[in-house]
């Protein structure tokens, strides 16, 4: 391999991690959202036109109403380029019900799969399953 392969080997795999660092940003800054009760700065890493992103707003914003959110994130799988990048997760969701007495407590579990697309900054343009975040049934 010539120099300037060498080279450019070395740049590819530098802008996979600088990707890679941003895409790990969006979901840690997701998860500090919720724990912060804040669903505003938690849908600044979807896409609007994404399917289902009024369902997922009312969802998280009625959750978060509700109940303390904490989360743990565990990368599962990634595939894709600069452009386009499609992850598995596997997504730990521990809610406390706010208003209870009793600090009623709920996990999840689940295993998600979503796109995120780069268009000057990642953003999720489909999550499955939207319903992890949707409110306990009382």
């Amino acid at each position: 391999m010539t120099r300037r392969g060498l080279l450019l080997t070395g740049l590819a795999c530098a802008l996979r991690a600088d990707d890679a660092d941003q895409i790990w940003e969006v979901f840690t800054g997701m998860a500090a959202a919720l724990s912060e009760s804040k669903p505003e700065e938690f849908m600044q890493a979807f896409n609007s036109a994404m399917p289902g992103y009024d369902d997922l707003r009312r969802n998280v914003t009625a959750l978060l109403l509700a109940y303390d959110a904490h989360s743990s994130i565990e990368l599962v799988d990634e595939t894709g380029d600069g452009a386009v990048r499609t992850l598995q997760l596997d997504w730990f969701l521990q809610l406390v019900e706010k208003q209870d007495t009793a600090a009623r407590l709920t996990r999840r579990r689940e295993p998600v799969r979503c796109q995120l697309v780069k268009n000057k900054k990642w953003r999720i343009s489909s999550f499955e399953p939207l319903t992890l975040f949707a409110p306990p049934a009382p």
